[in-house]
């Protein structure tokens, strides 16, 4: 008759077999293969286009048999006078957008601290969802709306003020040059407040409650147990997307400003990316090339200056 420990040795023995498997590390991998590829064919593919700007390339002729000019397009980008100045404006446009999205990258923040503070928890989901789905709507179906309210002839908000005796007629808001860079900011938060909060929502729940309840007992009020907790529980959150921002300088996309312009509000929405895919559908490709290859050179550039302000400031690194 077996002992109990012998039963028991028996089973372990038989149970502790060798297991045959794929290590972690490479289940690890297979996982984010597809985003590896993915990220391959869309950023890095795309960049063998990079030689169309040493070429005198016209669309329909074969690249062979086109006449290779080397800098000729990057050294015509300062050739005269015209085209300098066309550079100029479109930097402009450029920074300004970009240094608006950067001075308003607190409205997520205080719109995080926000929600964190509703203590109705179906009212708050109800609100992050409000407030996120606009992130998943196209900007020409936000053009839509926008022109719905503020068309000249029948939009909502001309015909309000022409019943309420504030104006004798429309006014077209969406053909002007006037505020159109705080237009465009206001429209682009009203699309991705929600969305851009999600972070630093994370980052408050990551807090320890201890804290909270340590600071109650020591009697801080709500506005207290913000300043003193909450905000500087995120700002590690808020310093690393400020830096990837401040790289990604003078990457504004295309999207917005493309289903915004027209004819009366162009010289000052025209954006660097909305520069390029102008100018490549005027037939210019290689010199839309080249200034496109000028621009991810910049990105790069600011990019790895950001890095180094991480370092100087954090201690850290982002990349």
């Amino acid at each position: 008759m077996r002992s109990p420990s012998t039963n028991v040795a028996h089973v372990t023995d038989h149970g502790s077999g060798p297991r045959r498997g794929i290590p972690n590390k490479y289940k690890l991998f297979l996982m984010a293969f597809p985003f590896l590829v993915t990220t391959f064919i869309f950023y890095y593919l795309p960049i063998s286009g990079w030689i169309y700007a040493f070429y005198d390339y016209t669309p329909g002729i074969p690249l062979s048999d086109t006449e290779f000019v080397g800098f000729k397009w990057f050294k015509s980008i300062v050739a005269n006078q015209t085209q300098m100045e066309e550079v100029l404006r479109v930097l402009k446009n450029t920074v300004a957008m970009s240094a608006l999205g950067i001075i308003t990258s607190v409205f997520p923040v205080a719109f995080a601290i926000l929600l964190s503070e509703i203590k109705t928890s179906w009212f708050r989901r109800f609100v992050q969802t409000l407030t996120t789905i606009p992130n998943f709507i196209s900007w020409i179906l936000v053009y839509a709306l926008a022109f719905t309210l503020f068309s000249v002839d029948n939009g909502v908000v001309n015909t309000l003020l022409i019943k309420l005796g504030i104006i004798e007629e429309g006014i077209n808001f969406l053909a002007t040059n006037s505020n159109i860079w705080l237009t465009m900011i206001a429209w682009y938060w009203w699309k991705s407040l929600g969305w851009g909060a999600i972070l630093y929502l994370a980052a408050i729940t990551g807090i320890d409650q201890e804290l909270y309840e340590a600071a109650e007992v020591d009697g801080a009020n709500r506005f207290r147990k913000i300043w003193h907790i909450t905000v500087p529980g995120i700002i590690p959150t808020f310093f690393v997307l400020l830096i990837l921002s401040i790289g990604n300088f003078i990457n504004n996309g295309v999207d917005q400003y493309f289903a915004f312009q027209n004819a009366m509000n162009k010289d000052s929405i025209e954006v660097l990316d909305l520069y390029v895919y102008n100018i490549a559908f005027a037939n210019n490709f290689p010199f839309a090339t080249a200034v496109s290859m000028l621009k991810s050179v910049v990105s790069v550039f600011l990019l790895f200056m950001a890095n180094s302000l991480s370092k100087l400031v954090r201690g850290e690194t982002i990349i």
